[in-house]
């Protein structure tokens, strides 16, 4: 475990050694189930998240948690919450829970999610229930992860028209109404059915369960939901279509990074990208010169 957390503070840091690490390990296990839970500030994510772990532990299956929060844009610093819900789990040597800061990512999650539970699943636990940052309505990055995204709402926390903004309600493979025992709750739950029938018909309907997770209540029921979706995903082939599709994410997502930073270092370092860029007045020319002669140099440790 202390080996597991090492590796994923290097995957934080970027270091090179994580390429190597990575290949030693192999593939992740394709039993891993992946959970992402994402909504709104006040819904209730971690207190369903510690429920959740409750769940997975009382059926004899190891679990981990990463739980992404926002960073201070004044101090860097983060406050990570989840680890005082979930205090219950902490002597329990089947249960990991890693925060991470998002340091400014966007998408719902911090720049090194996809490297952490491809870690917790090379180590072998059974599931991985990644939580986002819930801070709006772009926590999008979670369903290209996730096997099953979990949309967490609760009544009370916005009208009809919040609900049916593009993005955050499309990637939700169950709707969870968190909360159910206050008032509103029909409401809201009307609001999401009304929404999924003006929607066009899809393959897989998303599920409304009702749950009170500081209770522990409608987890079984939802837990059902979760099975009902993995079991769509087998029997469609979509399983793994989405795992083709999140090693692309991740292969465009290194791209991206390393190209900026070697980007960054040859127009600190070469005289003539920079005199080129004083000439033109404007970056294409000199963008397309990094990629078109200097491509080789921007993997980590090629010259």
């Amino acid at each position: 475990m202390r080996a597991l957390a090492r590796a994923i503070s290097l995957v934080e840091r970027r270091d090179p050694s994580t390429r190597e690490l990575f290949e030693t390990l192999g593939e992740p296990r394709p039993e891993t189930e992946i959970l992402g839970l994402t909504g709104a500030p006040g819904t209730g994510k971690s207190t369903l998240a510690d429920a959740l772990v409750a769940w997975h532990r009382a059926h004899g299956e190891s679990v981990a948690v990463i739980a992404c929060d926002p960073n201070s844009p004044f101090t860097g610093g983060a406050i990570f919450g989840d680890r005082i819900r979930m205090q219950r789990h902490a002597l329990d040597p089947d249960v990991f829970i890693r925060s991470m800061g998002a340091r400014g990512h966007l998408g719902g999650l911090a720049l090194a999610s996809r490297e952490a539970v491809r870690l917790l699943s090379a180590y072998g636990f059974d599931r991985v229930i990644l939580e986002t940052v819930g801070v709006g309505q772009s926590e999008l990055e979670v369903a290209g992860v996730a096997d099953t995204t979990l949309l967490v709402l609760a009544p009370g926390l916005g009208d009809g028209v919040q609900m049916i903004k593009a993005g955050i309600m499309e990637i939700a493979d169950v709707f969870v109404v968190n909360k159910a025992d206050q008032p509103g709750y029909e409401r809201t739950v009307l609001e999401i059915r009304s929404m999924l029938n003006m929607g066009p018909k899809l393959p897989w309907k998303p599920p409304i369960v009702a749950t009170v997770a500081s209770r522990g209540e409608g987890i079984d029921e939802l837990m059902e939901a979760v099975a009902r979706h993995r079991a769509f995903l087998v029997s469609s082939g979509r399983m793994e279509a989405r795992r083709l599709e999140r090693l692309k994410d991740e292969a465009a997502d290194l791209v991206g990074e390393w190209s900026r930073k070697a980007a960054r270092r040859l127009l600190e370092d070469d005289d003539d990208l920079a005199g080129r860029l004083e000439a033109d007045k404007a970056p294409y020319g000199a963008a397309e010169s990094i990629l078109k002669e200097e491509g080789a140099r921007l993997v980590p440790g090629q010259q």
